[in-house]
């Protein structure tokens, strides 16, 4: 018999994607997908379960399809149904605890692979330069959806050491774009104008939705000669854009403000619904974050296909035009770039500054 797996989130968009995509697998014989929404999108020959992961059912729906690979997607920054930051987190920790419970109690489940973020690592100032998957945070995330992060990988962990007989894989995704996004930082690309933090100027990554699909594959399989897809790794796209570089090839105008007043501009932005502004995000935008991805090729076998700068291209193609054409953007840009005082220089004096870690 084929394997039978399970997928957890199943009516998020990425969700009903790799639960089509795993039934491409030869050796997958069943697709048991799960969420306690109804799907918007076909999931070809899965079988749909509604079911809470926050209750008790799902064990029984383990016990009932003998699943010995379960990959579990349900952990996001943003609620279905426009539940709320509350319905999130009990989805994401609540649902996440229940799970690793039920999959406890099965003899049958051999494989758990779980999506996870590199938000683990929080935004700081003397953030290291890279992060390795070893590298303990120098702050860690006071809270939203990066703290339950941090919670559902400490749960993880657990299980880990419960059940040694269980293959355990931890996917810590950068920002994931595309053609087809669903995420607060992708809400905050598509505003009109893009507020930012003065004198910052943030490294940002990000992975294809298309490359999310491929190393999701590769963890629920089983592992190739030379590899091991069991362990916690990074997942992004090579290279690096700064937030300005992102804005200009939007051809989105940046309005910069004060620290002390974005988390203003943010309360404003979440109290009209145009995006989930967080703290974790205004960090973001003024720290930045870049993960190494050295595990995930040497030790995972994984290659995206997409570089960071290639993903951002394809996300922009879909999006709407922005307020001004990039190239016109970008000559504004030049133009500010070469009325700044040298690097280093502080203003009006003859003496140097140290620079802010993260400015740029």
């Amino acid at each position: 018999m084929g394997k039978i797996v399970l997928v957890t989130g199943a009516a998020r968009q990425l969700g009903g994607r790799f639960v089509r995509r795993v039934q491409q697998d030869p050796g997958v014989d069943r697709v048991i997908a799960v969420d306690m929404t109804e799907p918007g999108h076909p999931l070809g020959d899965a079988e749909f379960v509604r079911a809470d992961i926050r209750g008790p059912a799902i064990t029984r729906v383990l016990a009932e399809h003998a699943v010995d690979t379960v990959v579990h997607l349900d952990v996001s920054a943003k609620s279905l149904g426009g539940g709320g930051r509350t319905n999130a987190k009990e989805t994401n920790v609540i649902g996440t605890l229940q799970l690793l419970g039920a999959c406890q109690k099965s003899p049958s489940v051999r494989r758990l692979v779980v999506k996870s973020s590199t938000s683990v690592y929080g935004a700081a100032p003397r953030d290291p330069a890279v992060f390795t998957e070893t590298t303990p945070p120098k702050s860690l995330p006071g809270g939203g959806f990066a703290k339950d992060a941090v919670e559902v990988e400490g749960y993880v962990r657990g299980f880990a050491r419960r059940r040694p007989d269980v293959a355990v894989c931890v996917l810590r995704f950068a920002n994931i774009l595309g053609p087809d996004p669903d995420s607060p930082l992708a809400d905050y690309l598509a505003l009109p104008v893009l507020p930012t933090v003065l004198g910052y100027d943030p490294r940002l990554q990000f992975v294809h939705e298309d490359d999310v699909l491929d190393v999701l594959d590769i963890a629920a399989r089983e592992p190739r000669r030379g590899t091991l897809n069991s362990g916690t790794f990074n997942i992004a796209g090579d290279g690096v854009l700064l937030l300005s570089q992102c804005a200009r090839r939007l051809g989105r105008p940046t309005v910069p403000v004060l620290l002390p007043a974005v988390t203003w501009v943010g309360s404003a932005l979440r109290t009209v619904g145009m995006t989930d502004f967080s703290a974790e995000q205004i960090r973001l935008l003024t720290h930045g974050r870049v993960v190494s991805t050295t595990q995930m090729r040497e030790t995972l076998g994984f290659r995206p296909r997409f570089t960071t700068a290639r993903t951002f291209e394809d996300f922009v193609r879909s999006r709407r035009p922005g307020l001004l054409p990039p190239e016109r953007v970008g000559r504004a840009v030049d133009r500010l770039a070469r009325l700044r005082p040298a690097e280093g220089a502080a203003p009006g004096t003859g003496l140097t500054t140290r620079p802010t870690h993260g400015a740029r």
